[in-house]
């Protein structure tokens, strides 16, 4: 089960984001403003924090930042109807990991908290193993037998995404979404490119393998 703490000062609101969120699946822990928040992330296991920015008492900004400082490192998602730059680079540089702007649409939420909690489960997963090949997620190597390879960022991240989930295609978007980011202005081709590297260094190892599925995306297909 997935936890989400939901800080908004907007009663209507606060209870319509609950309400999506429990429908897709999510447990929901409303909030009233940043130190009701601290007090519930003393007493709960919480996976996501979804907060508005201006609050009384401790904004969205503060309590970011006084989460960061201390070391959790638990996705946040920011709402605010400020939607100049400058805001939107405050929100970031206080570590915040993705940004909306009111009025909001549930349904882009339920996507950017999805892909938020895909991203971090990479990150805390640190390292997989497949007969002969290790993958270790913090310096981004790949290890067969004796060889090993340390890749680019994104092809690394890209392989790691796909051998997390054996056998689940995955389309050409989600990993857009997912390891360039939603907002990136990349051509989702640029997928087609890095998985044809990965194919071309890794030719001839039997641990994996990187199908197409035609019509659909890629898939890693992982030998027993």
């Amino acid at each position: 089960m997935v936890n989400i703490l939901v800080v908004e000062d907007d009663e209507a609101l606060r209870r319509v984001i609950c309400t999506v969120l429990d429908k897709h699946g999510y447990t929901t822990f409303p909030a009233i403003d940043g130190e009701n928040a601290l007090d519930i992330l003393d007493s709960s296991h919480i996976d996501l924090i979804i907060s508005d920015v201006m609050m009384p008492n401790m904004d969205g900004y503060e309590l970011t930042r006084d989460l960061r400082d201390a070391d959790y490192d638990l996705p946040i998602l920011l709402v605010t109807a400020k939607e100049r730059l400058e805001d939107k680079q405050q929100g970031f540089y206080s570590g915040a990991d993705d940004y909306m702007v009111k009025p909001i649409n549930m349904d882009e939420l339920i996507l950017r908290v999805g892909a938020l909690l895909r991203r971090a489960k990479i990150s805390n997963e640190h390292q997989l193993v497949y007969g002969s090949t290790s993958l270790d997620y913090d310096s981004l190597t790949v290890r067969i037998g004796e060889n090993s390879w340390q890749l680019p960022q994104k092809e690394f991240y890209l392989l790691f995404k796909l051998l997390s989930y054996p056998n689940k295609i995955f389309t050409r978007a989600q990993l857009m979404d997912e390891i360039w980011g939603m907002d990136s202005e990349t051509d989702e081709r640029t997928v087609d490119v890095h998985i044809n590297r990965l194919r071309e260094r890794f030719k001839g190892f039997p641990d994996f393998e990187i199908v197409t599925v035609r019509g659909l995306g890629y898939k890693a297909v992982v030998s027993k």
